[in-house]
Parts: structure tokens; C-alpha cells; sequence
């Protein structure tokens, strides 16, 4: 009996994409690019962009570290946090997974109001579904300027899709990338990990990315998906 085996690649790292001018604008993006490109003429300090996994907040939020030169900080009791934010721009990211403590967050924020620095704060959640306790924090986040990013389109995450392909020197058929999106899960994290698969399997197999290949590594995602 004849046995197959597959040949396993040479692994290079792609790392992600995140100048402005890698980023996709679609309609749910307009108003958080729009944010970020208007710094330091922001309306409020404190900028906090709310939207769902793999809605591009991280991409953004790199954008405008680059640009801000902030430093990341993660407000805890104890911390330096405060200290940070009153020196130039400060980056807190992925607030309702990280938490918080109340205090420190409000001694954030004010130092970033008297010494006219900035805050940037991405999270899943809207700041009014945090467990904030401090009713002088919860005012203060109240005051801040809240930014909803949705889930990607269709449109987009085709887009994202022949880029993420782009990226890796190949190429597919425009039916198979709508063929991919109406099948995968919506999100840009998604995307990324679709095009990692179909690569890699591609490569393994020496083939080249048709349907057959697609329809395996989403039916493999999707039972991960399901199992997590």
C-alpha cells in the first residue's frame, strides 16, 4: 500500500499590516479613522473605541501610537499609569479584558485632562457595560468621546481577504473569495487565520488554492469554532 504524506513548508512569518496605508476604510470604519486621523485636534482627551473582536481597533490603535508616540499603560493600583499619562499620549488597550482599578483609571484620565495630554482606550464593550464602581470614574468616561466600530461587510472582508492574499503572493479567483466570505466567521481576526491556513495546507500539499482546499479549512474552523 502506497502512502501519502504531505510535505511540511518552510514557515515564514507574515507579520500584520498596520500603517495607515495597509488599512481598508469601509463605511463602519469612516468614523474611527476619521478620530484618529484628527489627532491631536481631538473633541474630548479621551477617546475610546468600542467594537467587537477583529474589528480592526488594534490596527487603529497601532496608527496612532505611531503617530502619537504614546506609551501603552494598564491602569492598576499601585501603578505608574498616572505618572505616564501626564508626560504625552497614553494607549490602554482592550480595557474590559485587561480590567482595571477604578482609581487609578480616574487619576489617568485626570492627568491626561490638566496636563492636555491624550488617551486612546479600545474594547469590546461600551465604557457605560464596565463594571465601574467609582461614580467619579463613570462621569469622567461619560465625558469621553465613544467611537462604534461594527462587524466588516461583505465588501470588506473580500477586501481584507485578496490584500491578506496579496501579502503572500497569491492569488485567487473572485468567486472563491465570495465563495470564503459567506462562509467564514465575520471578523478581520478571521480573515487573517483563513489565509495562514489555506497557505500552509496549499504549500504542504503543493496545490494551489481552489475550493476544495477552502471548503476544508473552513469546515475545520468551524468545528474549532464550535468546540471553543
Amino acid at each position: 500500500m502506497v502512502q501519502k504524506f504531505e510535505q511540511l513548508p518552510l514557515v515564514f512569518e507574515h507579520e500584520p499590516q498596520t500603517g495607515r496605508d495597509d488599512l481598508l476604510v469601509s463605511e463602519r470604519l469612516k468614523a474611527a479613522v476619521s478620530i484618529i486621523d484628527s489627532w491631536p485636534r481631538w473633541p474630548s482627551p479621551v477617546v475610546i473605541l468600542a467594537g467587537p473582536v477583529g474589528s480592526g481597533k488594534s490596527h487603529l490603535a497601532a496608527i496612532w501610537r505611531e503617530n502619537s508616540a504614546a506609551v501603552a499603560i494598564h491602569p492598576v493600583d499601585g501603578g505608574s499609569a498616572a505618572d505616564v499619562a501626564a508626560i504625552g499620549p497614553v494607549l490602554f488597550e482592550d480595557a474590559d479584558r485587561q480590567g482595571f482599578d477604578d482609581r487609578a483609571l480616574f487619576h489617568v484620565i485626570n492627568s491626561v485632562r490638566e496636563n492636555g495630554t491624550s488617551l486612546l482606550i479600545t474594547s469590546r464593550l461600551w465604557p457605560m457595560s464596565w463594571p465601574v464602581e467609582l461614580p467619579d470614574l463613570r462621569s469622567r468616561l461619560k465625558a469621553a468621546t465613544v467611537v462604534e466600530i461594527g462587524e466588516p461587510d461583505d465588501e470588506l472582508l473580500a477586501q481584507v481577504l485578496v490584500k491578506l492574499l496579496a501579502d503572500r503572493q497569491l492569488a485567487v479567483d473572485d468567486r472563491l473569495i465570495g465563495y470564503i466570505v459567506a462562509r467564514m466567521e465575520r471578523s478581520l481576526e478571521s480573515a487573517q487565520t483563513v489565509v495562514e491556513r489555506l497557505d500552509h495546507l496549499a504549500l504542504a500539499r503543493g496545490t494551489r488554492i481552489n475550493r476544495a482546499l477552502a471548503s476544508e479549512v473552513l469546515d475545520t474552523l468551524g468545528k474549532t469554532s464550535e468546540f471553543d
